[in-house]
């Protein structure tokens, strides 16, 4: 579920960054959650309960 959160975000990144400049700093807001989410699914585990 994480890794598709993290997915999502960084395809919204991505578009954000390339189709609208005019966004400025909450394009790079959803780079920073992607990354966050990214890492506290791998700090997590698998043993951990979906």
């Amino acid at each position: 579920m994480l890794w598709t959160i993290t997915v999502v975000l960084l395809v919204l990144w991505v578009l954000g960054f390339t189709a609208f400049h005019t966004v400025g700093a909450w394009v790079h807001l959803l780079l920073v959650l992607a990354v966050a989410s990214a890492l506290f699914n791998l700090f997590r585990g698998r043993d951990a309960p979906v």
